[in-house]
């Protein structure tokens, strides 16, 4: 069975949350699941603490040596270790990671304005399908690492590009973004319940959509290569993970055709 991946980011996480719950009973049902998670939200919050200004470009965050280091600790380590820890204990088994372990994403400076922002080149999933043979739900932080002036060095980069390009070297079976939204809206407003690789390119260039929704269609288009679909649904909806497998109902689903 080929596993189903699944971003999950800051917006979607809050107290009454049950993607955590969902995570736990699919894998004791028997399903393979690997997790990207992100965390702007908590490593600006750190940023502040240390006094270290935050500033982006284009919506993508400026990463200096000072920013990239708070980036790495709060992202691989303090939001990575709190959703495994919360993972087992509602009783299901985890292993955090990063893009770094195992080799698992390599990227390249994106852009040097951007600082140590990375653009994924290359991914090995060998380590995520150890864990999972083994019956352990890999938890990943987007961190990845690369070449600075033939230096060694570690990258941000953009959780929903490492959900992408994980979910094409798994051959998964879906990939399923949890947001805040319901799904990919056209330009009257309405969600539109599925579209193709060629109309997603054309909402991006159209600026129909904007912000964050560009990253999560980027990847998706770069899933298809592997992966059969493409999902984008509400994370917020009580049980929305379940609900996505049980049912696949609402949401937006990218497809190739």
């Amino acid at each position: 069975m080929q596993p189903i991946v699944i971003k999950i980011g800051g917006s979607t996480l809050g107290n009454h949350d049950t993607t955590l719950e969902d995570l736990v009973k699919l894998q004791k049902q028997g399903t393979p699941l690997v997790v990207i998670h992100g965390g702007g939200r908590e490593v600006s919050e750190w940023l502040t603490k240390l006094g270290i200004p935050t500033r982006f470009t284009n919506g993508l965050r400026v990463t200096d040596a000072k920013a990239l280091k708070v980036a790495v600790a709060v992202l691989s380590g303090l939001v990575n270790k709190e959703l495994v820890v919360a993972i087992q204990k509602l009783t299901g088994k985890a292993v955090g990671l990063s893009g770094i372990d195992g080799n698992l994403l390599q990227a390249s400076i994106k852009n040097p304005n951007l600082g140590y922002v990375g653009e994924i080149t290359s991914s090995n999933p060998s380590l995520p399908k150890t864990l999972l043979d083994k019956g352990y739900m890999p938890v990943i932080a987007p961190i990845s690492y690369g070449m600075d002036n033939d230096k060694i060095t570690l990258l941000n980069v953009n959780g929903d590009a490492a959900a992408g390009e994980i979910a094409a070297a798994l051959s998964a079976d879906r990939l399923i973004f949890l947001t805040d939204v319901d799904g990919v809206y056209s330009d009257s407003g309405k969600i539109l319940s599925r579209i193709n690789i060629a109309e997603a390119k054309k909402m991006i260039d159209a600026g129909t959509a904007s912000g964050g929704m560009i990253p999560k269609i980027e990847a998706c288009i770069r899933a298809l290569a592997t992966v059969p679909i493409t999902r984008i649904i509400n994370g917020k909806t009580p049980h929305a993970l379940l609900n996505e497998i049980n049912n696949g109902i609402g949401g937006t689903t990218i497809a190739t055709e």
